[in-house]
């Protein structure tokens, strides 16, 4: 589940019994990356804020596939599987989703679509190797300054969650295995998914 021990539901109170209370009635169970974020609950409250408020002035669609280029570029399994997994649900079907998840560039989706996404693979790799060449490509492609921003601090916050959860050992939830086999593999680019 994690390299570090969490807060078992049983023992759970306070902030901590109130997190995973809401977890499992929006999940059905208490995810993993809740478990871990036992130790400081404010911490997983500061984020989703931050999250809502990068994802207030974005369409979903966009900020799912920001998102999935993020988490694949730093080999987070559980982030490219969580996104991946909306996608599917609210975006694409199974056969454009893969397409998309093996190489965006080869995907049928538009040149703007691809353009986020490679911007965002390269920030999450090396933020300080984007030129003012990225940007132009992104304007070009019809963006404005404003949605160049939230592109950027969708994949940054990315950045963040991913690194946390993979360097304390955070595997994906094993609902995550009743993805088809195609998607599973192509999304699991990390960690593997967890057998429990």
């Amino acid at each position: 589940m994690s390299f570090i021990s969490t807060k078992p539901e049983a023992e759970a109170t306070g902030s901590v019994a109130e997190l995973y209370r809401e977890a499992k009635a929006a999940f059905g169970f208490i995810p993993n990356l809740t478990k871990v974020f036992s130790h400081r609950p404010e911490v997983y409250r500061a984020f989703q804020a931050l999250l809502e408020s990068v994802k207030a002035g974005m369409d979903a669609r966009r900020y799912e596939l920001v998102t999935l280029a993020a988490a694949q570029a730093t080999h987070c399994s559980y982030c490219s599987l969580a996104h991946g997994s909306v996608l599917l649900r609210d975006h694409y079907g199974a056969e454009d989703l893969q397409r998309i998840a093996t190489d965006y560039a080869t995907a049928d989706l538009g040149e703007a679509d691809q353009a986020i996404m490679a911007y965002a693979r390269k920030l999450a790799i090396d933020a300080s190797a984007i030129t003012e060449a990225d940007i132009q490509a992104l304007q070009d492609a019809g963006l404005s300054d404003t949605e160049i921003f939230d592109v950027t601090t969708a994949a940054a916050v990315r950045c963040f969650f991913t690194k946390t959860l993979d360097a304390l050992g955070t595997r994906p939830d094993s609902k995550f295995n009743e993805l088809p086999q195609s998607l599973r593999d192509v999304l699991t680019v990390g960690r593997p998914i967890d057998v429990v």
